[in-house]
């Protein structure tokens, strides 16, 4: 069981000194049952994010497609210069030994330098989509809709486009 909610009281036990939490809870829960037949429950508490939405990303997809026709590159070419201009980016310093191929998926060197003795490479790192939360997605396909009017695509309405970022929630 999966719930949404927010902490409303965080307290120490008296007798145990053990950290006690009460949380106000968004789902509507018909039984407890299950909750109260456990003897011991896995807990992870993190801070609540909205996923992008699947139809964005679809939607995203089939621009990207119809760009890629028209420019003559490869669907994956294209959805990384996407990403290079309008998601997340991180910057990460690796020895240069290390083949970050292995461990990045959309990436580009950006510099070196030598630190102590030791030789660095300095890479920007680019967020998928499938790891961008709604507000992140948005800004995506904003711009990849932008650069789709430009080569004359015809594109979702602002209505459309709303009830795409609605549809995930």
């Amino acid at each position: 069981m999966k719930l949404k909610g927010n902490l409303v009281d965080a307290s120490k036990a008296i007798d145990t000194n053990k950290l006690k939490l009460t949380f106000l809870i968004d789902n509507s829960i018909t039984s407890l049952d299950e909750i109260q037949k456990a003897s011991k429950l896995d807990i992870e508490v993190k801070e609540h994010k909205e996923k992008r939405s699947l139809n964005q990303n679809a939607y995203m997809w089939s621009l990207i497609n119809e760009m890629a026709n028209i420019l003559r590159v490869s669907k994956d070419e294209l959805y990384l210069l996407e990403l290079k201009k309008y998601s997340q980016v991180q910057l990460i310093s690796v020895l240069d030994t290390v083949d970050v191929s292995k461990f990045l998926k959309y990436y580009e060197e950006c510099g070196k330098s030598v630190l102590n003795g030791k030789n660095f490479k300095h890479y920007k790192v680019f967020t998928g989509s499938s790891e961008l939360n709604t507000k992140e997605m948005t800004i995506l396909v904003d711009g990849i809709i932008s650069d789709a009017k430009e080569l004359g695509i015809e594109t979702a309405t602002p209505e459309e486009l709303e009830r795409m970022r609605e549809y995930g929630k």
